[in-house]
């Protein structure tokens, strides 16, 4: 049990010689609590961006010169600057809901703070699991109109060869496939288990808030 149930069990029991505890106890317990959390979410967004970022030095250049090779050097980078644009943007406003949070002074324009958050951060799933489809449908578009230059800079690149590029970019396609379900499975995964943690959290001291308002 937290320390919120504790204190809520306290404040229900008249009966006790405990201390008794007001509507404002609870309010600043859980100002505390939804003050916390936002402030997580504001750390994990910073800790995702520094994540893809990293990742991105791991990748090999084999893979950055085939798509140099084959015309996508300036699309991928276009791209990029989009979503640190936009990633920029979210940790912006993750931060500022967590400063309007903890300086909040009502229980209503904590529940507002609360539902903007929440939004916030729907807002920020979507766009990121959007993003990723679109960026692996486009790209294979892009492969599926272009694959006489993939299997050409595949061959030369990788060394592939005793295969026809019917055979090949029929591989190719199923592995980008299954690349793609991967990918977005760990992206949703993450944000269910990560996001949607905090986020139940914060639905749960907005139901408790709007009893105390009632």
């Amino acid at each position: 049990m937290d320390e919120l149930e504790i204190l809520k069990k306290q404040w229900q029991n008249q009966e006790q010689v405990l201390p008794h505890l007001s509507y404002n106890d609870i309010y600043k317990m859980l100002l505390k609590k939804s003050s916390s959390i936002v402030k997580w979410i504001f750390f994990i967004s910073i800790a995702e961006l520094l994540f893809w970022t990293l990742l991105s030095f791991f990748v090999p250049e084999s893979s950055t010169k085939f798509s140099d090779d084959i015309g996508l050097h300036n699309i991928l980078v276009a791209v990029n600057i989009l979503n640190y644009v936009v990633f920029g943007c979210f940790i912006f406003l993750f931060y500022r809901n967590y400063r309007k949070i903890s300086i909040t002074d009502s229980i209503k324009h904590l529940m507002q703070n609360i539902l903007s958050t929440r939004k916030t951060v729907k807002y920020f799933v979507i766009y990121n699991v959007t993003m990723s489809a679109l960026l692996i449908i486009g790209i294979n578009i892009y492969y599926y109109l272009n694959q006489d230059i993939v299997f050409h800079f595949m061959t030369e690149d990788y060394g592939i060869t005793h295969i026809t590029q019917e055979r090949f970019m029929k591989m190719f396609f199923a592995i980008q496939i299954l690349f793609g379900i991967v990918m977005l499975g760990f992206v949703l995964l993450f944000y269910r288990i990560v996001y949607g943690i905090l986020l139940r959290r914060l639905h749960k001291n907005y139901k408790e808030l709007k009893k105390i308002e009632i």
